[in-house]
């Protein structure tokens, strides 16, 4: 029987297991090509964001801010948002210019779509950029919500009408660079043309450079992103999307979209969705829609990648099988997750989220096409809820970010770090998640991690198992 811990707004937020919403938008602008975000908001805001960024990727990030500071917050950031669009244009010669909100800017009421109106007027016979805004005030959804909301943005911003050429757009959502590059590879195999929205493969995971580069290269270009709207399919990732920044009742009244929602009712171009690519049966599904696609079977070396995958399911069994774990982190990725522990045999006996989307739960049962044994589903969670409640429903691993160690640590169980973001450990954007090669990187992470634990904790110091 499902558990589902009340939401109470008045309680305080103790360790937030979820990150704001302007960072996610950041992520995903930072996959357009010549892209400079900027913050529409305090410097602190800017630089939190560039800290999370840098100690996850292990990349230099340059996120630009209008740096409000207390008159601003007063009578309007106007003149330092035109101030902050001038010196982004001088110092690095920008294709595009992202803008989002935050917390101060939303508060106060900022017009963006106004002052952008208002700055290309000004500047119109000079060669500008191209603009796009995304609303992410911080006090309204998490990382998610800023990210998805930003590729949102892409394509209402740039996507044109036209004669349908024979392109696939893909819409992966919040996935590492690794796992963008597995895709790219995937999608030429079936020889498809494409466009994925957003690719920070490059732009977040560079080769070593000689000299620092301010601009660095990689990402979708604006005139590729335009391309989506005459595409003639689009593929997305995700149960939830967006929608987790409002209610449910409320995203049904607003009509909360995504991205290839967006487009197939604008621009006729038919939506395939489904849920992220993890584990045997939700690869199955994403590679019968490229072969549906492309009019093409699926290559040889996919079949034999998923013929090795189902190979270690049979020979890790007998160390996965009836083990408990807590799933915790972005819902759409703990919900891949849980359907892969189903696949695998591990029961997931705590699943958390910091975001209240109100689908964790009901998506959690369709995935899994039953009501699930002993299960406490905590939306809005933090980690102390979770340090909390860990020892009563007896987890033999974690699996999320790195955020979570210290209550792991005191459990004396592993960690198998996964999704944004993973601070104590080296390679966070090269750990795939993604098709047959992604979970099998991450079933034999879980078998080695539960193998290590049990050698550890021996009193006998065994070589073989």
């Amino acid at each position: 029987m499902i558990a589902t811990t009340p939401y109470k707004p008045y309680a305080s937020t103790r360790n937030a297991c979820k990150l704001c919403t302007p960072l996610g938008a950041c992520v995903a602008f930072k996959g357009v090509k010549g892209c400079v975000p900027l913050i529409h908001g305090s410097q602190g805001c800017a630089t939190y964001i560039r800290r999370y960024m840098i100690s996850h990727y292990r990349e230099p990030v340059d996120i630009a801010s209008s740096s409000f500071s207390e008159e601003a917050a007063v009578f309007g950031g106007n003149k330092l948002f035109n101030t902050g669009i001038t010196n982004i244009r001088k110092t690095y010669q920008p294709e595009c210019i992202a803008i989002t909100s935050t917390c101060l800017s939303e508060t106060i009421g900022e017009d963006v779509p106004k002052l952008i109106k208002e700055y290309q007027a000004v500047h119109g016979d000079e060669n500008l950029p191209a603009f796009v805004y995304a609303s992410t005030p911080s006090y309204k959804g998490t990382h998610l919500d800023g990210f998805h909301e930003a590729v949102l943005a892409l394509v209402k911003a740039f996507a044109k009408e036209g004669k349908t050429n024979n392109s696939v757009n893909l819409f992966p959502g919040f996935v590492s660079p690794e796992d963008l590059r597995y895709l790219k590879d995937v999608l030429e195999d079936f020889e498809l043309e494409y466009q994925l929205v957003p690719d920070y493969s490059e732009s977040l995971d560079n080769p070593n450079w000689e000299e620092y580069t301010r601009m660095p290269e990689g990402g979708t270009p604006v005139e590729k992103i335009a391309e989506t709207g005459i595409a003639r399919a689009s593929i997305e990732f995700g149960h939830v999307f967006n929608k987790g920044n409002l209610s449910a009742k409320a995203s049904q009244k607003s009509k909360v979209q995504t991205a290839g929602e967006y487009l197939e009712e604008h621009f006729d171009v038919q939506n395939y969705q489904q849920g992220l690519p993890m584990g045997i049966k939700a690869c199955d599904t994403f590679f019968a829609y490229l072969e549906k696609l492309s009019g093409k079977t699926t290559p040889r070396h996919h079949v034999k990648e998923r013929g090795r995958l189902i190979d270690s399911y049979v020979d890790g069994h007998k160390i996965v099988f009836g083990k408990r774990a807590v799933v915790y982190g972005e819902e759409d990725l703990v919900i891949a997750t849980v359907a892969f522990l189903e696949e695998i045999g591990i029961q997931s006996v705590m699943v958390v989220s910091g975001a209240n989307s109100g689908l964790l739960e009901k998506k959690i049962k369709q995935i899994l096409d039953k009501e699930p044994d002993d299960l406490l589903i905590i939306p809005d969670g933090d980690f102390e809820t979770m340090r909390e409640k860990a020892a009563a429903v007896k987890p033999d691993l974690f699996i999320g970010s790195s955020k979570a160690y210290y209550i792991t640590r005191a459990l004396g169980i592993p960690l198998i770090r996964t999704g944004f973001p993973i601070h104590d450990r080296f390679g966070a954007q090269r750990v795939m998640h993604l098709g047959y090669k992604g979970t099998q990187q991450l079933f034999d992470r879980i078998v080695n991690a539960l193998m290590e634990y049990k050698q550890e904790k021996s009193p006998v110091g065994y070589k073989y198992l």
